[in-house]
């Protein structure tokens, strides 16, 4: 069996490994809540947040995947499936069923800013270990706090 060797030390690469992981969680989250709000919104600010929605999903994933590979490149394996991001979850989920808009507003500011506050301490953690994840962590958190600004700006 071939395995990808890192250019990372083993101590290093726990490090920068446990960062995107933790990442790569949150942003499988970000991006199932966000289409679960998508398909149950209601309310006068439909249409506008229906589309909103839409656009926080391409960018969680787009940053999922890019993560994910990042992982694979200094030797860890990323792991988005179902059962480890419900385990590993940290932000309150939506309820079922049809949710007001101004509920999904505020919903999505909270979880976003719980977010981006472990996407800081992230950034912060592999600055000596690995400053090309941090790259992708500035980044990612970069269009996430552009996401956040405009939930809060429809509320």
């Amino acid at each position: 069996m071939t395995t990808i060797s890192s250019p990372l030390d083993a101590k290093a690469r726990d490090t920068v490994g446990g960062a995107l992981q933790g990442s790569l969680a949150e942003l499988i989250d970000i991006s199932l809540q966000a289409k679960q709000a998508h398909w149950n919104i209601i309310g006068p600010n439909f249409r506008s947040l229906h589309l909103q929605l839409d656009e926080l999903v391409a960018v969680t994933r787009e940053h999922a995947d890019v993560l994910a590979e990042r992982a694979i490149a200094i030797g860890v394996n990323p792991d988005g499936r179902a059962a480890t991001v419900a385990a590993n979850t940290k932000t309150p989920q939506l309820h079922d069923g049809y949710i007001k808009d101004a509920e999904v507003v505020t919903a999505i500011v909270a979880l976003l800013a719980a977010v981006i506050d472990r996407f800081r301490q992230r950034i912060k953690d592999t600055d000596k270990p690995d400053m090309v994840t941090q790259d992708l962590l500035i980044s990612a958190a970069q269009d996430l706090e552009k996401q956040h600004w405009m939930f809060q700006a429809q509320a």
